[in-house]
């Protein structure tokens, strides 16, 4: 298979893939244009939260794929999706394409929660009932405000039930999991300068996900198990079609 594959412009993008970047991008204005017109949160009603939160809904878990948190945030995620994806939906065609393209992101979503489930288990033990009654009733309201429990563990399980995760970072994870695996030994240039073969690279940037993930900086704000969670749901994706006979 030709190794050397280049993304098309923007007027020979895959449908898919084109009416994604386009989505993702009225989103994001939509996101800065209702608040400061009418001070409308969007990330409130679209983000994903954990389950014990007020604001969870279960429209979430793909509503949260289109809200980005910052402009590079944004940038980077399209980037990729641009570049993998749409070799990717060449190859596949638009509704095998959409389907990886949803079931990974929604897996990663699903992966995220399970992991603050495990981390919020962890920490319910250094608490009363009274305090963590308290943190699920109040614990927004002292995020909003900028304050924080003085109780570590407090603060801790408010940041974990209370922060939406946003991004369509999981399923850009699981299309360059998908692309890896298709395309092995293509070239990625990192910074437009350094060739490396596409499984070493998705080998590598996995391998600091989980690094990153397990560390638990409390200055980090990467959900990394998402993104592990959206390349977990490719591989068992891509392995079933493979078996079914149907990858191509």
């Amino acid at each position: 298979m030709n190794q050397n594959i280049r993304p098309g412009g923007f007027s020979m993008l895959p449908l898919v893939v084109k009416n994604l970047l386009i989505i993702n991008g009225l989103f994001f204005l939509a996101t800065f244009a209702l608040g400061s017109a009418f001070n409308i949160d969007l990330v409130k009603f679209l983000g994903l939260y954990y389950p014990g939160s007020h604001d969870f809904g279960v429209w979430q878990f793909v509503s949260y794929m289109f809200m980005h948190g910052g402009i590079w945030h944004i940038f980077f995620n399209m980037f990729a999706l641009w570049m993998f994806g749409s070799v990717l939906e060449n190859v596949w065609g638009p509704k095998r394409f959409l389907n990886y393209y949803l079931i990974t992101g929604i897996g990663a979503g699903l992966v995220h929660i399970l992991v603050t489930y495990i981390r919020i288990s962890a920490l319910l033990p250094e608490m009363g009932p009274e305090q963590i009654s308290h943190v699920y009733e109040e614990g927004y309201k002292v995020l909003q405000s900028g304050q924080r429990f003085v109780d570590p563990a407090m603060h801790s399980l408010s940041t974990l039930i209370n922060t939406p995760t946003v991004g369509a970072s999981g399923a850009v994870f699981g299309i360059l999991l998908a692309f890896g695996m298709m395309f092995p030994n293509s070239l990625i240039y990192i910074y437009f300068a350094i060739p490396i073969k596409a499984k070493y690279f998705v080998i590598i940037y996995g391998a600091l996900e989980l690094y990153s993930g397990f560390a638990n900086n409390p200055n980090d704000n990467v959900a990394h198990f998402a993104h592990l969670g959206g390349m977990v749901f490719g591989f068992f994706l891509i392995v079933f079609w493979k078996k079914k006979g149907r990858l191509y």
